[in-house]
């Protein structure tokens, strides 16, 4: 069996190099490398496509988490609600704050956000709620947003991993107060390099959240608030510009996979993440549980197949949160999915014949064969 890469971008690139060329070359013979119409532009073209009205570039994903947490006064004192199972960005955007974060347990089916489990941990110094669209599926939101304006609770949508996904007919991005996106090389939408993006459908706040990312300056020369170095660089902008009018079609071809996934493996005692109802998700990631994963994994590796862990280590038990309080078993469904779970490879340019391929490790070592 030839190997199989866990992810690889070579080929889309060179696809569009020609218009990517073009996009930089225009950066470069205009000189406007930070700020200007080119990222303006971009900010423009992303806020239409998510349907939220207004956007901020912003320098990496955890930047825009953290601007979005500040664009609404969270700070010290303050609780911010979010999930154990998400890369540590989520929370340490809360820790960067000052507020404390403070997690719920995951729905087994999807591994995403339980609104039944954010009612007990409200409390009087509750101020957001930070649902992860983890691995490119929307969360439960609804029922989300309905707990949140009973208790005036502002909600960030953490969708670095899912650019297009949709959540009954809406994109992520539209779906709360505000929405925090990484453009990280390896997302569904990503730069040459570090990237993010603040969306949202208040026009105020993202005109804050711009004096934020530019040192504090609500106006040229007048630094109001206590702002950060945390601009989205132009030619990022453009590059990004270039590959978002892809995005659709690539989505399409991992939802593709990962159809081909479910058919391959339906039936196999494998945990899969289930697609919920009313939602279109976009497969950054495709991931698989299953309870003896050293075995699982030591026959991908001979069959040379590459795979990934995202992420192995509840944030609960990463050392530097040891201080939140949470010992084993405090959040168990998410717990036993991050112990047993790997991610499979997925990209728009995976062959049908590789996933068939990886799904024939997965069937033997589950059969025993």
């Amino acid at each position: 069996m030839n190997n199989i890469p866990f992810f690889s971008l070579k080929e889309a690139t060179e696809k569009i190099r020609e218009e990517i060329d073009e996009a930089i070359a225009e950066v470069i013979d205009n000189t406007a490398f930070v700020l200007g119409p080119s990222l303006e532009r971009f900010e423009n073209n992303f806020a239409e496509y998510c349907g939220a009205g207004y956007c901020a570039g912003i320098s990496s994903g955890t930047a825009a988490l953290h601007l979005a947490l500040l664009g609404y006064g969270i700070g010290t004192g303050d609780e911010v609600i979010t999930v154990p199972n998400t890369f540590i960005a989520t929370v340490e955007a809360i820790a960067m704050t000052g507020a404390k974060p403070v997690l719920v347990d995951v729905i087994e089916e999807s591994a995403l956000i339980d609104p039944a489990k954010l009612e007990e941990a409200i409390t009087p110094k509750t101020k957001a709620i930070i649902p992860v669209h983890l691995f490119g599926q929307c969360c439960d939101m609804d029922p989300v947003m309905e707990i949140a304006g009973r208790h005036n609770l502002k909600v960030i949508e953490d969708s670095c991993q899912a650019h297009g996904a949709r959540y009954k007919g809406k994109r992520a991005g539209s779906l709360g107060d505000a929405a925090a996106f990484s453009f990280y090389p390896s997302k569904n939408l990503g730069a040459f390099g570090e990237g993010g993006a603040i969306t949202s459908g208040d026009e105020d706040f993202i005109a804050r959240i711009k004096g934020f990312r530019h040192h504090g300056q609500l106006t040229k020369n007048m630094h109001s608030i206590l702002g950060y170095n945390y601009r989205l660089h132009a030619i990022q902008a453009v590059i990004l510009g270039v590959k978002l009018k892809y995005l659709d079609e690539a989505n399409s071809k991992r939802r593709n996979l990962a159809e081909r996934y479910r058919k391959n493996l339906e039936g196999l005692p494998i945990w899969i993440q289930s697609e919920q109802e009313g939602c279109m998700a976009v497969y950054h990631l495709f991931p698989v549980a299953y309870p003896n994963k050293p075995e699982l994994t030591e026959a991908l590796d001979r069959a040379n197949i590459s795979w990934g862990e995202h992420y192995p280590v509840p944030v609960h038990f990463q050392p530097v949160f040891s201080e939140l309080g949470y010992g084993r078993d405090s959040f168990p469904i998410a717990e036993k999915l991050m112990e047993t779970s790997i991610t499979l490879p997925m990209f728009p340019e995976l062959k049908l014949q590789q996933v068939d391929d990886v799904c024939k490790v997965l069937s033997d070592v589950s059969s025993g064969s």
